[in-house]
């Protein structure tokens, strides 16, 4: 028979970062989505209203696409390498991950000569426009809210194009750019 371990109340121990982000009631979670507005912009993005996600080339994003990110979760849209760097708006997933087409194709800037159609490597979900942020929220603004201390975008060395967003970040997120969830 197993004896149930314990669980560590040392007081001088830091309670431990969950990695994904905290479900919502109705089992929503929340993500952020970098892209570089020279790129694909969220202006681009308002007008073409829904878009898929793809070219992402690093494993563990590709682990969330494939996995764990499904319609109906939320997505705040980031701009990356920009001055200012910021989220400009909020996005909603309307498609579960599904094998990016990019990488099978040789004219594409994504594509992967390793990949398999029959076998794909890389993932992506379709996303569709749901508000500008009403004015960006920047990564400085980020950085001076404690609530967002532990958030991953602000940790060291974090580059992760697609990464988790706690229920709570979200929150405060769209209260700092002003945007009402609406759906």
């Amino acid at each position: 028979m197993a004896s149930k371990k314990q669980p560590d109340r040392r007081a001088d121990r830091a309670p431990r970062r969950a990695v994904a982000p905290a479900a919502a009631p109705a089992g929503r979670r929340y993500w952020l989505f970098k892209s570089e507005p020279s790129s694909y912009g969220f202006d681009q993005f308002a007008r073409d209203g829904r878009t898929f996600w793809s070219g992402v080339r690093n494993y563990q994003a590709r682990n969330l696409l494939r996995d764990e990110i499904h319609a109906g979760d939320g997505v705040l849209f980031y701009h990356s390498n920009a001055d200012p760097m910021a989220v400009v708006g909020i996005a909603r997933v309307v498609r579960d991950g599904y094998p990016d087409h990019t990488a099978f194709d040789p004219n594409s800037p994504y594509h992967d000569p390793d990949s398999d159609p029959s076998a794909p490597t890389w993932f992506m979900v379709d996303i569709a426009c749901v508000a500008p942020c009403a004015a960006p929220v920047t990564r400085e603004q980020l950085k001076a809210v404690p609530e967002l201390a532990d958030m991953v975008l602000l940790q060291r060395g974090s580059r992760l194009s697609v990464q988790p967003v706690t229920a709570a970040e979200w929150r405060t997120i769209l209260q700092l750019g002003e945007v009402a969830e609406s759906w």
